[in-house]
């Protein structure tokens, strides 16, 4: 079983936007994450403390900015929270062992897919492709992982 934790010096390989997004409860402007127009099959990570978090099976374009998911890899490394920031009652996400902030979750994602849109900050992410995923310790969740459309 890996062990995923935060680490100083994980926090020091960070960029000031990495930063500032995961330590600092930051969000990137939207539609500027490298991410957001990914479409290689492979798993999403936690950027400090390299847990699973979701899958190129589950993410869609929203048109919202930011990669969306349906769903977790796994539930078990997300904890979602109160947020009642910016005048707003939200569902804030953060990584379990990293306790970096993530982005948030929505009730207003694919309906047939679960109802749920997790928009989640480029910042906060490090994307294995599934050619690396058994190199790299994720070879698990490669079931999870297809080709997305």
């Amino acid at each position: 079983m890996a062990k995923y934790a935060k680490t100083q010096e994980a926090i020091d390989r960070l960029s000031p936007e990495e930063y500032r997004v995961t330590q600092q409860d930051g969000t990137e402007r939207p539609g500027t994450g490298p991410l957001l127009g990914n479409k290689e099959p492979g798993i999403y990570v936690d950027i400090v403390s390299a847990e699973p978090l979701f899958a190129s099976a589950d993410k869609y374009e929203s048109g919202c900015g930011w990669p969306s998911f349906t769903k977790p890899i796994e539930p078990a490394n997300v904890n979602e929270l109160k947020d009642a920031s910016l005048g707003m009652v939200r569902t804030e996400v953060r990584s379990l062992h990293g306790d970096s902030h993530l982005g948030h979750v929505f009730p207003d994602g694919p309906r047939d897919r679960g109802g749920l849109r997790y928009c989640i900050n480029s910042a906060s992410l490090r994307f294995v492709h599934r050619d690396d995923m058994e190199a790299e310790g994720y070879g698990d969740y490669i079931n999870q992982v297809e080709d997305v459309i």
